[in-house]
């Protein structure tokens, strides 16, 4: 069974590398865990406009998660070893269950980096100046 898209229409050309970030979007958007905030941060005069994304991590130290960008992708990773944990628990309400995390990165957005504080782990995101304007093509040819 063939598929069709959206992005078909022969008058959006190029869009199937959007058509492929929609669906790692839709297949990531399931889970809940670890709850995450988005900010947008003003420009400044030495930087541009930024964005941050804070997830709550309770519980997870800094060698228990993992930042990586792949294939235009910000994922983010958590796992504790419940092994080495000798408590005793008579109510566990704060989870530290493993998770993966992923968010579809636009064309240039660069991770500048990534804190962890009171278990809030922020990772800060640098947005490129929008280039606006009209170009001219020349046209080549007899004539």
């Amino acid at each position: 069974m063939t598929r069709i898209s959206a992005f078909s229409s022969p008058l959006l050309l190029g869009f199937d590398e959007v058509e492929r970030a929609l669906d790692r979007l839709t297949k990531a958007a399931g889970d809940g865990y670890p709850p995450y905030n988005i900010e947008r941060l003003a420009a400044t005069d030495e930087r541009g406009e930024m964005l941050r994304i804070t997830l709550a991590v309770a519980g997870f130290s800094s060698d228990e998660l993992d930042v990586t960008v792949e294939d235009k992708e910000l994922v983010i990773r958590g796992r504790r070893d419940e092994e080495d944990d000798p408590r005793t628990y008579l109510h566990r309400g704060i989870a530290t269950r493993q998770f993966r995390r992923s968010f579809v990165l636009a064309e240039g957005i660069e991770v500048i980096g990534a804190d962890l504080a009171d278990g809030l782990l922020s990772v800060d995101l640098a947005r490129p100046p929008s280039e606006k304007g009209v170009r001219r093509i020349e046209i080549n040819g007899c004539g």
